[in-house]
This record gives structure tokens, sequence and C-alpha cells, in this order.
């Protein structure tokens, strides 16, 4: 593994850290292929019975690292090959024969969400948020997020965290049934340990079925989803509006998409 990955094997354990927290553990393509392929491998090692996802430091993934992308004048690579290293990370996690675990120890936000919502069991901090700011740079969410919080919180609540892109504190996430459980920060990692301890000494095809038998159950519509957002995000990584709201990100002011009115003055 690269410096961005860590991976440590203990006890039937593989735990996976992102690590670049130089850019609060935002995601670039290189690092996702290789989450990908370490969650992938980990079904093939008979002494690894659970899988632990988390990041590094301060935060635990918070999206797609745009400002590399636009360091390299945009030839990192296609929209087409962008969305398919995020949908791989996707399907690697829910189609995993092995239980995993997301240890949201910070902000998830982006992909770093969908990373977060594709796993089997969601402790988060209780000092921590999750954000799908996807519309406020022009882009939808991906990652199959449009599957994966309707699934768990249904349309109303997936719709008004997609379209506006507020901060979804964890306590509220947990709440509405988005994350297993809120867990108070400094209590996370001990709980997060003790979990993946119970279910590593498990009877590994039992958990196995029964989690393929809820995933079938509930999310029928991801592989549709996946593609719907890969259709659109290839479309809306090309546009004006996108390239609008990447460049006032960078620059730390507010975006202007085309045809939009001019936001009225607080009166205050």
């Amino acid at each position: 593994m690269s410096e961005s990955l860590h991976v440590d094997a203990e006890h039937g354990v593989l735990r996976i850290t992102i690590d670049r927290q130089a850019r609060m553990n935002a995601i670039d393509l290189a690092t996702m292929a290789e989450l990908s392929a370490a969650i992938t491998a980990a079904a093939d090692e008979p002494s690894t019975r659970v899988i632990v996802l988390t990041g590094a430091g301060k935060a635990f993934c918070t999206g797609a690292d745009l400002a590399a992308a636009a360091a390299s004048g945009g030839n990192e690579a296609t929209p087409e090959v962008v969305m398919d290293t995020a949908n791989g990370v996707i399907r690697a996690i829910v189609d995993s024969p092995l239980p995993v675990i997301a240890q949201i120890n910070g902000p998830a936000a982006g992909v770093g969400t969908s990373i977060a919502l594709a796993a089997d069991l969601v402790y988060a901090a209780d000092s921590t948020y999750l954000l799908l700011p996807f519309t406020s740079i022009g882009l939808m969410p991906d990652g199959g997020a449009t599957a994966l919080v309707a699934a768990a919180m249904g349309r109303a609540r997936a719709a008004e965290m997609a379209l506006l892109g507020g901060r979804l504190p964890a306590t509220e996430a947990a709440a509405a049934g988005l994350i297993t459980r809120c867990v108070p920060a400094a209590e996370l990692t001990d709980y997060v340990d003790t979990i993946a301890a119970k279910l590593a000494i498990g009877p590994r095809r039992a958990l196995e079925l029964t989690k393929a038998a809820i995933n079938a159950a509930t999310l029928s519509e991801l592989d549709s989803a996946l593609t719907r957002e890969k259709d659109g995000q290839v479309e809306l990584l090309t546009s004006a509006d996108f390239l609008e709201g990447m460049t006032a990100m960078l620059t730390r002011r507010a975006p202007h998409f085309a045809d939009a009115p001019r936001p009225i003055a607080d009166p205050a």
C-alpha cells in the first residue's frame, strides 16, 4: 500500500485507514483504486473475518480531492474513469462477503459519506457530521448515495440532505437510522474494536449469507443508482456550472451558477 492507505491485520480484523491528512483525507483516484483492491483481496484471505474502514487524524474522508484534480489541469483522468473508480469502491464494500464496519472518526463528506454508508455497520463519533455538498459545486451525489441514503432514512430526508447539501450531525444521522450508532468520540475506537472482535469469532458463512440477504432486500436499486449517477456526473463534470462551483470553492467565494438570480442580501 502507498503512504495514503494503511492496512493492518490482527486477530481476524483488517483495519484500512485512509491517511491523507494534509487534505483532510480527501481521496484521489490512486487511493480509491488501492482501497477497492484491499477490500476485494481481503475476501481471499481465510484469516480475515471483518474489515474496518476509518480515517487518520481529524477526518474520515472529505470526498474526492478536487484540488488535486484542478492542479493536474483536468488531466488526472476522464470523468468516466473517475466515476468507474469511485463506483468500484462502493461495489467492493457491498459485494465483499465479509462484514464491513465504517468508523467515522471525523467529517465524512461527498464520496466519503458514500463509502461510509456502503458499510454494513456504521459507527460515528458524536462530535462529527455527514455531508453531501455536491449541488453546491454543480454536481450530483454519487457513490450510490442516492440509493444508500434513501434506503436508510427515506425519500424526504434523503432529498433534503442531497438537494440542500447541509451538514447532518452524527447524532441526527443515528436518530434517523442513517448510521448504526453514535458513540462518544473518546470511546469510538474501543467500541468499534469490540464489535469487530465479536464478528471476527462469528460463523463466517452465516455472516456472509446474512449480509447478502439484507443487501438484496434493501439495496436492489444500488446498481441502477450507480449507473444513473455515473451518467449524470459525467455530464456535470464537464459543465460550466461545475467549473464555476469548483473555482468558487477553491477561491473561497460564493458561486454564481448560470441563469441563477443573484442572492438577496441579508437584511441584517
